[in-house]
């Protein structure tokens, strides 16, 4: 009866420590596997970091950065470790992670890229190198804000740097072949904004509720997912989550219904309801021949806390749909 009892208090144990379901607390998730284990990154003080075999179990690893890189307080003084919106994907025998650092509110922000040949930490190669800021946004200079980073590769392999939030809206930059420095001449694009009023100010961006971009490549077109409204107000979020699509990497990315993606335009993917609030900042993969959404939505029962959602997409005349009935 004792041996009953002990392995009933571990089967209680597992399924109440943190970061062992699927549902775990993150903000702006985005994955990627190594071997047989996935990798999620997300916000959190020096980019948090949790791995898992199955996309369901996750366990806890430690962050990327223990202090923040020196360059941070120079962009953000008083800058605390608290990374935003961070990017992964692997090129050329290395992982880049771009991460956000900014001042909530306001385009006083950077994109720093930094690399590792491993994710797995018990790795003799495991080191994070930081190569500093990619680009950056600087208030009454600039009608854009640098976070949100999202890196893709066109069909010529040519680097692309896709981010924003707010303000001019999403912005799309050629990278040098490096992948951690613009290229020159500099190639600068808008892809997607909100049609909203005008602002004067840093501190107010206006009605241009828009941020996140993700673009992801799928049988010759390229989808541009970004996420509508608020986040980051627990049970009052209003985050949703819209796309559009294009045949060349720097648009125009055009909705079902034509409207194109920088007069407002975007077709819904996935929203919140009365049980998860704010579904948005989504990143897209594909893993064994199925694709997954995956993105943080606030759980009501939980007092707004932000969780974990991995949703497969199906795709119907060649968009993207979820069963928003799981969510």
């Amino acid at each position: 009866m004792k041996c009953k009892h002990y392995l009933f208090f571990l089967f209680v144990l597992y399924l109440v420590l943190p970061g062992c379901a699927q549902d775990i607390r993150v903000h702006d998730p985005v994955a990627i596997r190594e071997g047989d284990r996935y990798y999620l990154f997300c916000r959190g003080h020096g980019i948090s970091v949790f791995s898992s075999p199955d996309l369901k179990n996750w366990n806890r690893e430690k962050p990327v950065f223990e202090t923040a890189p020196s360059w941070t307080k120079e962009v953000v003084p008083g800058f605390k470790n608290h990374i935003w919106a961070p990017d992964i994907s692997f090129h050329n025998g290395k992982y880049y992670l771009y991460y956000s650092v900014s001042a909530f509110g306001k385009n006083t922000s950077a994109i720093g890229v930094a690399t590792n040949v491993t994710l797995n930490p018990d790795d003799e190669d495991f080191e994070w190198k930081d190569h500093g800021i990619v680009v950056q946004s600087v208030p009454g200079r600039d009608m854009w804000n640098a976070i949100d980073p999202n890196l893709v590769l066109d069909e010529t392999g040519t680097p692309w740097l896709a981010f924003g939030s707010f303000w001019g809206g999403m912005k799309l930059v050629k990278l040098a072949k490096d992948l951690v420095s613009i290229a020159g001449p500099e190639e600068w694009h808008t892809i997607a904004k909100r049609e909203r009023d005008p602002f004067t100010a840093d501190a107010d961006p206006g009605n241009a509720a828009i941020e996140a971009p993700f673009v992801f490549r799928k049988n010759g077109w390229y989808y541009l997912f970004v996420s509508f409204d608020f986040c980051c107000q627990g049970e009052n979020s209003t985050y949703k989550v819209v796309a559009g699509r294009s045949e060349k990497v720097s648009g125009p990315y055009l909705d079902k219904t034509g409207k194109p993606m920088t007069k407002g335009g975007g077709s819904l993917v996935i929203e919140g309801n009365d049980r998860w609030a704010g579904a948005g900042h989504n990143s897209i993969y594909t893993f064994d021949g199925k694709d997954f959404l995956i993105f943080h939505a606030y759980d009501n029962d939980d007092g707004g806390k932000p969780k974990l959602k991995i949703m497969e997409v199906r795709w119907k005349d060649g968009w993207p749909e979820v069963d928003k009935d799981k969510l």
